[in-house]
């Protein structure tokens, strides 16, 4: 499989139009740099060397004509290329027309790379700042190669499609599954862990695998919008599981697949006194009954017996449509 999607032709004003906002020297340079990350006004100046006020111009028309897309994520905007739409036709053609070999846009290259390896820097040096806190819980529990290694197994049957990783973190899952699935989005509230991830996903060159941030109780991503879906190692947090899972099957299309990862039932206090962990563990009937109450089929439930802490996989799926039902 490949790593794009199908995408409704554009008509012709749409391709007019992406063509017009194409059709500049900065802009045609934003557009390329664009394709290779998601990138902040303040990483383009630097690369571009040109002002502030120039560049959102630039943007602006851009992500009116479609091309690029704008990503909010707390007081800081990221910038894109577009993945859905008549514009990402568009812009998937123009970028296949551009030279490798251009002296500005290579040079353009050479100051995202320098520009990622800082953030790359900046988001290992929160991480380690913090490994500890990880670090101490993964030795209570099953090798996660082991747990990544079902993951691949009980998924990786059929493509993955839309693939959605809920609480993405330092986004290692998403790293590990984005590979077969055809568009990839991790959703997290925490900046500095969306740091890491979209570091991760540059040095992998995961080019349409992005990242979000979010609220796992209000996904920012519409209904019946994504065919694999990932809750990691994170419902432990949640106050509300059962709304967690609600709100995963509504993005679910009919088909489509959840899977949760989290702890059995355990009673080592510290971790909630220490990390933050508002449950101690799930029972297997415990979420097998909030996916059926979501809609959901529930599938295999696997146990990943750890030290002390087991490791527990919930499949699950959202029914597909029969023949003349609607969404």
């Amino acid at each position: 499989m490949t790593n794009e999607s199908p995408l409704t032709p554009p008509s012709l004003d749409q391709v007019l139009a992406g063509l017009r906002a194409a059709g500049e020297d900065t802009r045609l340079r934003l557009l390329a740099l664009c394709a290779r990350g998601d990138l902040t006004v303040s990483d383009l100046v630097r690369i571009l060397g040109q002002s502030q006020p120039r560049i959102s111009r630039h943007l602006k028309v851009l992500c009116e004509s479609g091309l690029l897309e704008r990503l909010r994520e707390g007081s800081w905007v990221f910038y894109r290329v577009a993945l859905d739409g008549p514009g990402a036709v568009v812009a998937r053609r123009v970028l296949g027309l551009l030279p490798d070999s251009d002296a500005i846009l290579s040079l353009d290259r050479q100051r995202l790379a320098a520009v990622q390896s800082e953030r790359a820097e900046s988001a290992a040096g929160y991480f380690a700042e913090n490994a500890a806190h990880w670090d101490a819980i993964r030795s209570l529990h099953v090798d996660e190669a082991e747990v990544e290694a079902l993951l691949l197994k009980r998924l990786g049957d059929r493509p993955l499609g839309d693939l959605v990783d809920v609480g993405t973190g330092t986004g290692r899952i998403l790293t590990l599954l984005a590979p077969k699935a055809s568009r990839a989005l991790g959703v997290d509230q925490s900046r500095e862990m969306l740091g890491i991830a979209r570091a991760a996903l540059e040095h992998a060159g995961l080019r349409h695998a992005t990242v979000r941030q979010g609220d796992m109780y209000a996904l920012p991503l519409a209904d019946a919008s994504a065919d694999t879906l990932i809750i990691h190692q994170v419902l432990h947090y949640a106050e509300y599981p059962a709304a967690v899972l609600a709100e995963a099957a509504r993005v679910l299309r009919p088909g489509g697949r959840l899977c949760v990862v989290d702890f059995a039932p355990h009673d080592l206090e510290a971790l909630r006194d220490q990390h933050s962990h508002r449950r101690l563990g799930f029972a297997d009937g415990e979420v097998a009954e909030w996916c059926v109450a979501a809609g959901l089929t529930v599938g295999d439930i696997v146990p990943l017996p750890g030290r002390p802490l087991t490791v527990t996989v919930w499949l699950a799926a959202k029914p597909a449509l029969h023949d003349g039902e609607t969404r």
